[in-house]
């Protein structure tokens, strides 16, 4: 808990994007990561709703700071998202990781995104690649 913690702060620290997102990091362990955030109107589309790309930019978040957290340098290789219900400004939305699978060079997540009323508003799929590099080679 205490590596997972330590390396998505430092992740945390150089990302501006999910800085400018307002992501705050709610839980994080090995394989585990619920982030959470509110969405402003800055964020919304020509129809007022969340651009998609709101949502997958959270669920990215997440998928990194999951496949991360063990202390090896992963990134993503393959993503998907399905949007199941609107967006609004004003909304918090929470992203939740689980890994599915973790092999020596590739892992596999499953991200849930509900909204403040615990309806799903999306699910996202992402496959990372496991570097081997680890985050603190020092220790």
């Amino acid at each position: 808990m205490e590596l997972a913690k330590k390396v998505v702060d430092k992740m945390m620290s150089g990302d501006a994007f999910s800085q400018w997102l307002g992501i705050e990091v709610l839980e994080i362990s090995t394989g585990f990561c619920k982030l959470q955030m509110k969405v402003r109107k800055e964020m919304t589309n020509g129809f007022s709703i969340a651009h998609g790309g709101i949502t997958y930019s959270l669920a990215d978040s997440c998928l990194a700071f999951a496949a991360n957290a063990d202390g090896i340098q992963a990134v993503s290789i393959e993503t998907s998202i399905s949007h199941t219900k609107k967006v609004m400004s004003g909304d918090t939305l929470i992203a939740e990781a689980n890994e599915i699978n973790k092999g020596g060079k590739t892992a596999l997540y499953y991200i849930k995104i509900t909204n403040q009323n615990n309806l799903e508003v999306a699910h996202f799929k992402g496959t990372v690649f496991r570097t081997g590099k680890e985050w603190f080679p020092e220790g």
